[in-house]
């Protein structure tokens, strides 16, 4: 971790401890817990008090959109809330010496956003993992009008962008050749070439749906929430039901949990597929997508860490040399 990065967690750290104790109560508190510190965000957690500071070359406008919208009422229920930044204390007329936990983080090179704290899926008990919790929460939220203008979602985008790190990470390897066949055998619209296809447009979209963005808030027991908004936009619903699909066809999610997901979004009346029949007519394109956009991940991964591909790893870069293989509309549904 560089200097830089380290006065980031710092500062979101004292940032938050600081919004937990506002009227400058001395208490005793465990030091800030990092949750997170990639490139694309840094989050840290004191207290009741989450700080995330995202990476600097953020869209600003379409963060701002984004997390309005998690404050949006029509939201409320499905979305995680951000907290308001309460103003700075008054200084007691008595002179102190100011404490580290009152300086802000940089938010001038990178913006930070505040949320309340939730409880997370327990990544130790995957027979307790919210699946149907998870679904009815993203028909809800695509079932729901935008309650103003937003950022377009960015499903091909963001798998092209995993292609180019992962050829620039291992140029001329061929490792990478099972992975450029899946993403050569996806229409071009979905490497993002093309336009999509207009009439699966404009639905309101969570954009990076995994059962890492979900918490139980108030913590440890409230209702499940989706949280990580930087991704949400208007879009095409079922990209945000392609990680779960592409995890069942690569047997990473069991059949009966994929069921649970699928049946409870139907129940929901999600949009993304239809209400009967085969929901690989609407999944499949998306589903192959997300397989090459985490084999790539996976790929660029080890090669930054000096690794071979670990066993889930391996089965995402074996799918992407079987889905290759087949006609696009059954090349995900048929792959498990």
């Amino acid at each position: 971790m560089t200097t830089t990065e380290t006065s980031v967690v710092h500062d979101l750290g004292a940032l938050a401890h600081r919004l937990s104790h506002p009227t400058r109560t001395r208490c005793v508190c465990e030091p800030p817990q990092v949750l997170a510190d990639r490139p694309d965000g840094t989050v840290v957690r004191s207290g009741a008090i989450v700080a995330k500071a995202h990476a600097a070359d953020t869209d600003r406008a379409a963060l701002a959109a984004r997390t309005a919208l998690a404050a949006a009422p029509q939201l409320t229920g499905i979305l995680l809330p951000p907290l308001a930044a309460p103003e700075r204390p008054e200084p007691s007329d008595a002179p102190q010496r100011p404490e580290p936990c009152e300086q802000p983080p940089p938010a001038a090179a990178r913006p930070v956003t505040l949320w309340p704290f939730g409880a997370p899926v327990d990544p130790t008990d995957p027979e307790a993992a919210p699946w149907a919790e998870a679904a009815v929460l993203l028909a809800r939220l695509h079932r729901t009008e935008p309650p103003f203008r937003l950022p377009p979602t960015r499903g091909p985008a963001k798998a092209a962008r995993a292609v180019a790190r992962m050829r620039a990470a291992l140029p001329g390897d061929p490792a990478v050749l099972p992975v450029l066949a899946g993403w050569h055998a996806l229409p071009a619209w979905a490497r993002g070439e093309a336009p999509a296809p207009a009439r699966r447009a404009g639905f309101l979209c969570h954009g990076d749906l995994h059962l890492g963005q979900l918490v139980r808030h108030p913590a440890p027991d409230g209702p499940w929430l989706l949280i990580d908004v930087d991704d949400a936009g208007t879009g095409d619903p079922a990209w945000d039901l392609a990680r779960p699909a592409a995890w069942y066809a690569a047997g990473l999610l069991a059949p009966e949990d994929w069921s649970a997901f699928l049946d409870a979004y139907r129940s929901a009346e999600g949009p993304a597929v239809p209400a009967a029949g085969d929901p690989w007519t609407e999944l499949d394109v998306p589903a192959r997508a997300l397989t090459v956009q985490t084999a790539a991940l996976a790929l660029a991964k080890c090669a930054a860490e000096k690794r071979d591909p670990d066993e889930l790893e391996q089965l995402m870069i074996e799918s992407c040399a079987r889905i290759a293989t087949l006609p696009p509309e059954s090349a995900v549904g048929q792959a498990s």
